[in-house]
């Protein structure tokens, strides 16, 4: 097993009446074929994410990043021009903001609980995260997939679109709270409620506020209070039991669980009952 070392330092004032004193952080990169094992504690965001650059640079495809406590935009800076090459990155505890912005066509497994802004603007890829995570999740995403095991916070896939031959999907094992495809324009959201209890509706309120795109498929009860003016309550053609049924399996195959019990759930389709529903307060 081969490897490598980094250094980072920086000073700090640790009290107003203390002198600054240096602070010194080590790490060990630990290379085994194409895997690469790097340990963040201490590290601040840009020294991890510079560090998993440089080991991408030296040929690793596939990495693990143990103690994570907060560190943003894991995943952000590893472009590859490369269509063929695709990283697997495994992020051991609790990432933060902004996690796999931009991706770009890597696999990002989070084994706990993600903050805000999960695949913000992300390209394509997937992200898969065993635990919660925060709000603003999939904002503008525009390809690729994400699955969350349990709830995400407000806001979850706002500004959500397709583009070109690209169509973002967004798993949601449990709830979500208000504002949930707030201006979604494309897309696909998949909330399922697995943690509520029978009978018991969906927290969000606001869903679908603004939204002139896309489809979200709910599993279990939601008022019509709770609903955006702009979307209106289907229910599911046999198409859209094919896609349900696709990635409810998907689902279960990251995280365990019977797919044929989900599947019995009362399944609704929200859709947009106009494609420009701001359109008459502009001026042109």
């Amino acid at each position: 097993m081969n490897g490598f070392n980094v250094k980072f330092g920086y000073r700090d004032n640790f009290l107003d009446d203390l002198q600054p004193v240096d602070v010194l952080y080590e790490t060990r990169v630990s290379i085994d074929g194409c895997q690469a094992t790097i340990d963040a504690h201490g590290l601040k965001h840009k020294e991890l994410n510079d560090l998993l650059r440089e080991t991408v640079q030296r040929g690793s495809t596939e990495l693990v990043i143990n103690n994570v406590f907060g560190q943003r935009y894991i995943g952000t800076r590893l472009y590859l021009p490369s269509k063929d090459k695709k990283l697997h990155i495994e992020v051991n505890r609790y990432p933060g903001n902004d996690l796999g912005a931009f991706l770009n066509g890597h696999r990002i497994i989070v084994q706990g609980n993600a903050q805000d802004g999960v695949g913000n603007t992300m390209d394509d890829g997937q992200i898969i995260v065993h635990g919660r995570a925060g709000d603003v999740t999939a904002m503008s995403m525009r390809g690729g997939q994400i699955f969350i095991r349990d709830n995400v916070g407000y806001r979850t896939a706002i500004h959500m679109k397709e583009y070109r031959d690209k169509a973002p999907v967004l798993v949601v094992g449990g709830t979500a709270q208000d504002f949930l495809g707030e201006y979604m324009s494309g897309g696909m959201v998949l909330l399922l409620g697995l943690n509520l209890q029978e009978d018991e509706p969906h927290r969000a309120s606001y869903i679908g506020t603004g939204m002139h795109g896309g489809v979200i498929y709910l599993r279990g009860c939601v008022a019509e209070h709770q609903l955006g003016k702009e979307v209106g309550v289907r229910p599911l053609n046999d198409q859209d039991i094919v896609v349900v049924d696709r990635y409810v399996r998907e689902y279960c195959r990251h995280f365990g669980g019977s797919p044929d019990e989900i599947l019995k759930g009362r399944f609704q389709k929200l859709i947009p009952v106009s494609l420009r529903p701001y359109g008459q307060i502009y001026a042109y």
